[in-house]
C-alpha cells in the first residue's frame, strides 16, 4: 500500500497537542461529516464531454516531447533523467465509476476485490484478509507517532469498487466519481475493452506536467489534497476532505484534469523491476505536507499488482494520430 513516512513536524505537533488530542480529533471528525452532506456530486458534464465532437471523445492528444523525468524529493524519484515521448491520446480525467460500470455490464467482469485472495499466492496471510476486500483509508480516533500506517489503512473484507469504503458504502449518486478499489488486473482489462492502453511512468508525466518548463514542490492549489494534520484533521481548504467528483480543479496545461491529488493512478511500468509491483503517479488527496509530499508529477510509488485501494484509481491512453492526422 501507498505508505510514506511520518514527518518529524507531526510528530513534535503531537506532543504540543497531546493534552487537547481528544478535542483536535473530534473537531476533524465532524470537519469531516460536514463536508461529507454538503460536497458537491458532480463537477463536469460528463455524459457531454463523452459524446463530443472528437476523433476520441473524452480524450485529450498530448504532443510529444522531451524532459527532465523525476524529482528530488523521496529517494525512489532519482535520478533526474532526460526521457522522451511521442505524442498520444489520454483520458481527460480519471475512469468514473459510471464508465467502470458499462463496462462491467458489457461483459460480466469480476474485480480482483471482489474474488477470494489465492492463498497459495499469499501463504502467510491471516484469514481475514483471504476474502474479498480492499484497503481502505479510516481516519483515525487515534495516533502514537509511530508512524505505523495501520493506524488509518485498514483491510476491509466486502470493499471493492461498488462499496469503496465497505459494504456499508455504495458508489450510488457518484456516477462521476473516479472509480477506485480497482488492482492492476482490472485496469488492465478496462483498457484492453476500450481498446486501448495503461500509460507508461513517462508517459503518465509528461502529460502531467502540462507543458510547464519549472517544477515546483509547493501543494498544488488546483489539486484535491490533504490541509491540515494528516491523518487526523482535515480543514476541507480545497472544498473536500475525500474523493472529489472528476474535474472539480482547473486543467493543466494540456486540458487534464486531477493529474495531480484526488486519486493515485496506475501506470503500466513494473516498479524497481518488481513484476508483483507497479508504479502509481499523482498522490491522492491523502497527500500534505507532513505526510507524502507526493502531488507532485515526478512523484512515484510502488504499488502491489492485485492489491485495489480506495485511494487509487487510472485513467487510458491511446497510441494514435494526432487531431490534424486523424481528421
Amino acid at each position: 500500500m501507498t505508505g510514506c513516512r511520518f514527518g518529524i513536524a507531526v510528530l513534535g505537533l503531537f506532543v504540543l497537542l497531546a493534552g487537547g488530542a481528544a478535542i483536535f480529533w473530534a473537531q476533524g471528525g465532524k470537519r469531516a461529516a460536514q463536508f461529507a452532506r454538503t460536497a458537491p456530486l458532480r463537477c463536469l458534464d460528463t455524459s457531454i464531454e463523452r459524446d463530443a465532437v472528437s476523433a476520441h471523445p473524452g480524450m485529450v492528444y498530448v504532443p510529444g516531447g522531451t524532459f527532465q523525468m523525476g524529482d528530488t524529493v523521496y529517494a525512489e524519484e532519482g535520478p533526474v533523467h532526460e526521457a522522451t515521448v511521442k505524442g498520444f491520446w489520454i483520458d481527460r480525467h480519471e475512469v468514473t465509476n459510471d464508465e467502470f460500470a458499462a463496462f462491467v455490464k458489457a461483459t460480466g467482469y469480476v474485480t480482483v476485490a471482489e474474488r477470494a485472495v489465492d492463498a497459495a499466492t499469499h501463504p502467510d496471510l491471516p484469514a481475514d484478509m483471504r476474502e474479498p476486500g480492499a484497503v481502505v483509508f479510516v481516519m483515525p480516533n487515534d495516533v502514537d507517532g509511530s508512524g505505523n500506517i495501520t493506524q488509518w489503512w485498514q483491510y476491509i473484507p466486502g470493499a471493492n469498487w461498488r462499496h469503496p469504503g465497505g459494504p456499508a458504502t455504495s458508489i450510488e449518486s457518484h456516477g462521476d466519481f473516479p472509480v477506485v478499489a480497482v488492482a492492476y488486473e482490472d485496469v488492465e482489462a478496462y483498457a484492453k475493452w476500450k481498446g486501448r492502453s495503461l500509460p507508461s511512468e513517462a508517459q503518465w508525466e509528461w502529460a502531467a506536467r502540462g507543458g510547464a518548463p519549472a517544477v515546483s514542490h509547493d501543494q498544488p492549489k488546483e489539486a484535491n489534497s490533504w490541509q491540515g494534520v494528516f491523518p487526523v484533521l482535515n480543514t476541507g481548504d480545497d472544498g473536500f476532505v475525500g474523493v472529489a467528483p472528476a474535474g472539480c480543479y482547473k486543467p493543466n496545461g494540456f486540458g487534464l484534469y486531477d493529474m495531480i491529488g484526488n486519486v493515485w493512478e496506475w501506470t503500466r511500468d513494473d516498479y524497481q523491476a518488481d513484476e508483483k509491483q507497479r508504479v502509481i503517479k499523482g498522490g491522492s488527496y491523502l497527500c500534505a505536507p507532513n505526510y507524502c509530499m507526493r502531488y507532485r508529477a515526478g512523484s512515484r510509488q510502488g504499488q502491489e499488482a492485485d492489491l485495489a485501494a480506495s485511494h487509487l484509481g487510472f485513467r487510458t491512453i491511446l497510441e494514435a494520430p494526432g487531431p490534424s492526422a486523424s481528421q
